[in-house]
């Protein structure tokens, strides 16, 4: 049986060099997006960071100040005239990337609306069962969209469909505020409330409060 020739593969340039950068634990890893150390390409760069004196360096002469400080050369805005590079911990930096994006994505989380429906005929007992629920939803942080449905020639109701709606917002006062008077439209009469923030309504209380001192202190009394 003859064996294949043996026939090395490629060797690997004796001058090829791996991406310089003390923290970078994998290289060309998809979220890696800023270029670090000799992975930048522009001849000069703006230096800033903490510890170094801001300003245009050759790349070189930037490179020499990061890795005399024990620093990575970061590249964060390379669409600059000069690309401007920070001197800093590469992992702190993306410890600092990461902590920014989770408070954004904090701050843009999606609002949830709850919808509660009443005829414009609803009872006593139907009523207070859905405050009850408007309330729990309003504490959740929620808003809260109530609306009355007419149907058929029950759109004859509507002044009494507006006042339901307006007890409602009443009713919920401390825990919600009304962003819209009742709207018509089509067969529904729709009001929206937004839930308050802990804590509100104490303190409109407390800065009623003394006003309220002042005019009794200020009351001629009868002799």
């Amino acid at each position: 049986m003859n064996k294949k020739p043996y026939r090395p593969g490629p060797k690997r340039p004796s001058n090829a060099t791996r991406p310089r950068g003390r923290n970078r634990q994998m290289a060309g890893k998809k979220e890696d997006t800023n270029l670090i150390n000799d992975e930048i390409r522009a001849s000069e760069v703006r230096l800033v960071g903490d510890n170094v004196e801001q300003g245009i360096y050759p790349l070189e002469e930037a490179l020499k100040i990061a890795e005399g400080l024990e620093l990575d050369l970061i590249l964060i805005a390379p669409q600059a005239e000069p690309p401007v590079c920070r001197v800093m911990d590469y992992q702190k930096f993306k410890f600092q990337q990461r902590k920014h994006a989770k408070e954004q994505k904090a701050k843009s989380t999606k609002l949830v609306v709850k919808e509660i429906r009443f005829g414009p005929q609803t009872d006593e007992h139907d009523y207070n069962f859905k405050l009850k629920h408007a309330i729990g939803f309003l504490k959740e942080g929620a808003k809260v969209k109530s609306y009355v449905f007419f149907k058929g020639r029950s759109i004859l109701f509507k002044e009494q469909g507006e006042v339901l709606l307006l007890r409602f917002a009443n009713d919920l006062e401390e825990y919600g505020k009304l962003d819209q008077m009742p709207v018509l439209e089509g067969k529904r009469m729709t009001i929206m409330l937004s839930p308050k923030k802990p804590g509100s309504g104490k303190k409109k209380e407390a800065k009623e409060a003394p006003e309220a001192n002042v005019q009794q202190e200020n009351t001629p009394t009868e002799e």
